[in-house]
């Protein structure tokens, strides 16, 4: 990780009030894949991690049983917790937590994460993915920069001096290393993408 925990916090506390209002068309992009793809039930508990502002939970929660939002920036759910009041939603909590120690003691169903893990360093990665299957949801749904093939670094999708994107290869290494099975692979840039792992049988 290029950044702290604290400084990265720090950074969305502070744009919280204005993240949604500038998105790129390849994030709402992902949000779309990675909702569709997550395909929640009636009985289903979903775990966000990463959560923002709420743009998949909440997306969700009409759904699904309960939604557990979690990020490191008070100031992201701030907005998310005002997000769901605004709607009405009673199904969604916000709280604490990080890929590696999500804080989050109730069996989970479904994992999302959207624009959050390219974070973390490849190694970070795998130990989140770890982490995230020892929750033992039978679905985990990624949406994040990653490489397809070799970027541009003229043209790069991130932001260099903090964001650490992996390519697609290491993150389906990392997933059926933790036990799931690579199930769909939609690439929305050749820079960003969405992956959904399913519990290996």
């Amino acid at each position: 990780m290029k950044k702290t925990l604290e400084e990265h916090a720090a950074r969305f506390d502070e744009v919280a009030p204005e993240y949604d209002d500038d998105k790129t068309e390849e994030y709402r992009a992902c949000v779309s894949l990675v909702v569709e793809y997550a395909d929640p039930t009636a009985d289903t508990t979903v775990l966000d991690l990463g959560c923002g502002t709420g743009a998949i939970g909440l997306a969700l929660a009409g759904r699904a049983d309960r939604v557990l939002g979690r990020d490191i920036s008070a100031g992201m759910m701030d907005e998310a917790r005002h997000k769901a009041d605004e709607r009405g939603l009673e199904n969604v909590t916000f709280e604490e937590g990080t890929f590696r120690e999500p804080n989050v003691d109730e069996a989970v169903d479904i994992v999302v994460s959207n624009f959050a893990m390219h974070h973390l360093s490849d190694a970070e990665k795998r130990d989140a993915i770890e982490a995230i299957a020892a929750l033992g949801p039978r679905r985990f749904v990624l949406g994040d920069v990653m490489f397809f093939g070799e970027p541009n670094p003229k043209e790069p999708f991130y932001s260099p001096d903090v964001d650490d994107p992996a390519t697609v290869g290491v993150l389906a290494d990392a997933l059926t290393a933790a036990g799931f099975s690579l199930v769909a692979v939609e690439m929305v840039h050749e820079q960003v993408g969405v992956l959904v792992a399913e519990r290996a049988e």
